[in-house]
């Protein structure tokens, strides 16, 4: 496959999972132990839910720059 046609194919896959991911995200954040809990534990969770949907989409990344979704094993 083309880099080009990689790059628009990896770009829909990237705006479609973040949409998915933004709704299970406020799903979740809705659904913290409750409404009362401590600030520094509501600021983890939007920290941790803000910055999580990255690790899954680094493979994708990948594969639209080089062509595959691993990295080449080193000897």
């Amino acid at each position: 496959m083309q880099k080009r046609t990689r790059k628009f194919v990896g770009a829909v896959a990237m705006l479609v999972f973040v949409v998915v991911y933004a709704l299970l995200a406020m799903m979740l954040a809705q659904a913290r132990p409750t409404q009362d809990a401590p600030v520094l534990l509501q600021t983890l969770i939007y920290a941790v839910l803000g910055l999580a949907w990255i690790l899954p989409l680094m493979p994708l990344i990948r594969w639209m720059e080089e062509g595959r979704l691993r990295s080449p094993t080193r000897r």
